[in-house]
C-alpha cells in the first residue's frame, strides 16, 4: 500500500481507527495513564505508518487533541486518563504548498468483539485512495484513471506445504526479513542507517511521527490548544521545535 500511495499524488486526507477491549485495562494498570497513554500506545502505529509514507513529500505543520473520558478512569482508580483520543493534524504538500489533513483515533475501552483489535485506515490522494481494514484483510483502491480495485494480500499461509513451513513470503516475515538484511549491512559496514529511510522506518523518518504524538499530549494537557510544529527552513520534513498556536 505504501508503495502504491506514492502514485495517488499530493495528499489530501487520512482517517484511522486502532482499539483493544476495555478488560485489557486491567493488564496496564501499571503504565495506563502513567509513563503512557492511549495515544502514544495505539496512535503512534497509525501516526508512524502514515509520516512514513508521505516521508520527504509532505510535513505536520499543527495539531489539535480531543478526549472521550470515563471508563479507564473508573476501572484504574486514582489514575485520570483518556479512553479514546483523536489527534486532528493539518499537514502541507511541500512540493506545492497545498494542505491536506489527518484524524488519528485509538481506544482501549471497547468492548469484546470479533477481533481482538479493531485496525482500519483510509487514504486519500489528490488522484486516488486507499481503505484498508487490517482486522478484517480488507484492502481496496481506486483511482482517477483505473478506477475501484480489489487488493488482498496474503497476510499468512498456515497450511504447511510438503509438510514444511511455507509462510515466509506473508505479512510479518517479510517485514523481519527486511529489517535483518538491513541490520546485517551496517554492521558489516556496508551501508548506513540513512541509506534505509526511503526503504524502512528509521530513526530519521520517525521524529515527525514522535512529534505529532507529543503535540498531541501538550494539546490534551491544555485542554484542546493547538500546537504547531517549528521547521528550519520551507523543504525540511523534520521538525524542530513544538510550539503553542497562536
Amino acid at each position: 500500500a505504501a508503495d502504491r500511495i506514492q502514485n495517488l499524488g499530493a495528499f489530501s486526507f487520512f482517517q484511522s481507527y486502532m482499539s483493544q477491549p476495555k478488560h485489557q485495562l486491567d493488564t496496564f494498570k501499571a503504565w495506563a495513564g502513567k509513563s503512557s497513554d492511549i495515544s502514544y500506545y495505539l496512535n503512534s502505529h497509525h501516526v508512524d505508518y502514515h509520516a512514513w509514507v508521505l516521508r520527504g513529500r509532505a510535513r505536520p505543520l499543527r495539531v489539535t487533541a480531543v478526549r472521550s473520558t470515563g471508563v479507564a478512569n473508573a476501572r484504574l482508580r486514582d489514575v485520570e486518563t483518556e479512553d479514546t483520543t483523536t489527534l486532528a493534524v493539518q499537514w502541507e504538500n511541500i512540493a506545492d504548498r497545498t494542505l491536506g489533513h489527518a484524524l488519528y483515533t485509538s481506544s482501549w475501552v471497547a468492548p469484546k468483539g470479533e477481533v481482538h483489535s479493531q485496525q482500519r485506515w483510509h487514504y486519500m490522494g489528490q488522484k486516488g485512495e486507499v481503505n484498508v481494514d487490517q482486522a478484517h484483510r480488507g484492502y481496496t483502491m481506486a483511482t482517477d484513471e483505473a478506477g475501484f480495485g480489489q487488493i488482498n494480500p496474503l497476510f499468512w499461509k498456515p497450511t504447511p506445504s510438503n509438510g514444511r513451513f511455507a509462510g515466509q513470503r506473508t505479512y510479518g516475515y517479510i517485514s523481519f526479513e527486511a529489517f535483518v538484511d538491513a541490520a546485517s549491512e551496517v554492521n558489516a559496514g556496508n551501508k548506513s542507517a540513512v541509506d534505509y529511510d526511503h526503504v524502512l522506518p528509521t530513526m530519521s523518518t520517525t521524529v515527525a511521527a514522535t512529534a505529532i504524538l507529543e503535540a498531541g499530549r501538550k494539546s490534551l494537557d491544555a485542554d484542546g490548544r493547538s500546537f504547531d510544529l517549528v521547521y528550519s527552513n520551507p523543504d525540511t520534513a523534520v521538525p524542530s521545535a513544538i510550539i503553542p498556536s497562536k
